[in-house]
């Protein structure tokens, strides 16, 4: 692990005096940038570990002296109490990243069974991200919405722009239930409904291939709410791409292009998480994920209202925060902390088996 760590705090200084030369620009400074960043979060942990190190190798030497003895196995005993949560962290830190961690993410919540109360709670959700996205510095944009006329959506599909959205958003796929009386319920009956939660990191036109036979590309035009119409153009744009039977739309933007340009973003994404995870269940066939696959069809989470509650059932972690959590407060921060960890272990765990 040392020689690994110097090779880092190396590199990182060889990256720095390349940043600072003035000879380098365009993509590979942002490469570079880029690189040096994922160095960063290493190097503080990298220099309390080299620290403590050097502490016990001191207090070893002294405690030779008869005089110093006493002082020495004091500090030994708190550098080596100090040593293994340093270890821990930088286990953590050196574990592989994923390489879509950085990106911005394409969000779709569609509401399943339960019907308008479903509708309703998919409304909620969206404002959930919508205010963690505000929160966090992200800009959000709305690229689809199919809502109803009791102020709830059928499904929403947005992009969440901002770096790291997708690290702290990827493990939000799935089903959320919801345990409520609906406002449309006289009798005060509780009921459970379902909307499904569908994230993909952005992806870049290099990340994959797409070529202009396998679309078939529709125009239509665009609808609101109740069917009425919105314009009376055909600016609504429809893509499927045939290999994979994927369907994108999008009639949000009054222009053709416009919606267009948010189709092929869409469809980029969904090959790209697509192709992702293909290549993980191919490297990871021996074994489950405890915080779950990513699949939208998986129960994840229920948020119970009248005992103000949220449960995370892939980590079994209960939170009595619903509304913060629904208003996307230091709830849902404390269930994506989790998450993660839950994560992290599981990966180092992994590594400890190989």
């Amino acid at each position: 692990m040392e020689q690994k760590l110097k090779d880092i705090q190396n590199r990182a200084a060889q990256i720095e005096s390349q940043m600072n030369s003035g000879m380098i620009s365009g993509a590979e400074l942002s490469k570079l940038s880029k690189e040096y960043s994922q160095l960063s979060e290493i190097l503080p942990i990298a220099a309390e570990y080299f620290q403590i190190q050097a502490g016990i190798s001191d207090a070893n030497a002294m405690i030779k002296e008869p005089e110093l003895k006493s002082l020495a196995e004091e500090q030994l005993i708190e550098f080596k109490k100090l040593l293994p949560e340093v270890e821990h962290k930088l286990q953590i830190a050196l574990l592989p990243k994923d390489d879509a961690d950085d990106r911005s993410v394409i969000m779709e919540i569609r509401a399943g069974v339960g019907g308008e109360e479903s509708a309703l709670f998919a409304f909620d959700l969206f404002q959930q991200y919508n205010s963690y996205a505000l929160r966090s510095g992200w800009k959000i944009e709305i690229i689809e919405e199919n809502a109803t006329s009791l102020r709830g959506y059928k499904e929403i599909i947005f992009k969440i722009d901002g770096l790291g959205a997708y690290a702290r958003l990827k493990f939000e796929s799935g089903i959320h239930r919801v345990q409520r009386v609906p406002e449309t319920e006289a009798s005060g009956r509780i009921h459970t409904s379902a909307v499904s939660v569908a994230v993909m990191p952005e992806a870049e036109e290099i990340d994959v291939t797409i070529e202009e036979k396998d679309l078939r590309i529709d125009t239509f035009r665009a609808q609101g709410a109740g069917g009425q119409h919105v314009n009376k153009t055909d600016s609504a744009v429809r893509i499927t791409h045939l290999p994979s039977g994927i369907v994108v739309s999008s009639q949000s933007e009054r222009s053709q292009i416009q919606n267009r340009v948010f189709c092929m973003a869409m469809l980029r994404s969904k090959l790209y998480k697509k192709q992702r995870v293909e290549q993980e269940s191919s490297s990871n066939a021996s074994r489950k994920s405890m915080v779950g696959s990513g699949d939208r069809s998986e129960k994840i989470r229920t948020y119970n209202f009248p005992e103000q509650r949220v449960t995370d059932h892939r980590i079994k972690l209960t939170l009595y925060k619903l509304e913060d959590i629904l208003a996307g407060g230091e709830g849902l921060d404390e269930m994506i902390d989790a998450l993660t960890a839950a994560d992290q272990l599981e990966r180092l765990a992994s590594l400890g088996e190989k």
